[in-house]
């Protein structure tokens, strides 16, 4: 009996494997060359690649195994995170004598606070409508024009 399944061959298939089989997303590069993925703050090594990517989408490759990757055409990027969820641990406590104290009332504080909801991916950046309606132009200019506009029609008729 043969079988129909063909083997992968070579170290590029594995990593085309491993890159199909991943979670994949867009994340904006602000002007610090920071972007925010999964609450941490993500700061790009700046080169002279990513100094052209200011304003700007690249792609987060999350893996399997919890490793990260951020592509720009395909190219990886150097990175450092920086995790906005830090949490005192009861080992930090222990392990420092002098300031035990003090972080035994952080992590207290930190207890008492309910866990953050938290979005995935895309939508972090839910659009809430405010109610209010856009008329076209908002600018002072654009009002006087309009007003100017009304009084002079007004004055013809």
């Amino acid at each position: 009996m043969r079988s129909i399944y063909r083997k992968i061959r070579c170290f590029s298939q594995v990593n085309r494997l491993r890159d199909i089989l991943c979670w994949r997303d867009e994340h904006y590069v602000d002007r610090n060359l920071v972007l925010r993925y999964d609450r941490k703050r993500i700061t790009l090594e700046e080169n002279t690649l990513t100094r052209g990517l200011v304003g700007k989408y690249v792609d987060s490759y999350e893996f399997q195994d919890g490793t990260l990757e951020f592509r720009s055409k395909d190219v990886p990027m150097p990175y450092s995170a920086y995790d906005q969820d830090q949490r005192v641990s009861h080992a930090a406590i222990t392990g420092n004598k002098r300031l035990s104290a003090v972080l035994e009332h952080i992590k207290q504080e930190q207890d008492k606070a309910p866990p953050k909801k938290r979005r995935a991916g895309t939508q972090a950046t839910r659009y809430t409508p405010t109610g209010r309606r856009n008329n076209g132009w908002n600018s002072k200019l654009a009002k006087v024009a309009k007003e100017k506009r009304a009084a002079s029609q007004g004055s013809d008729v």
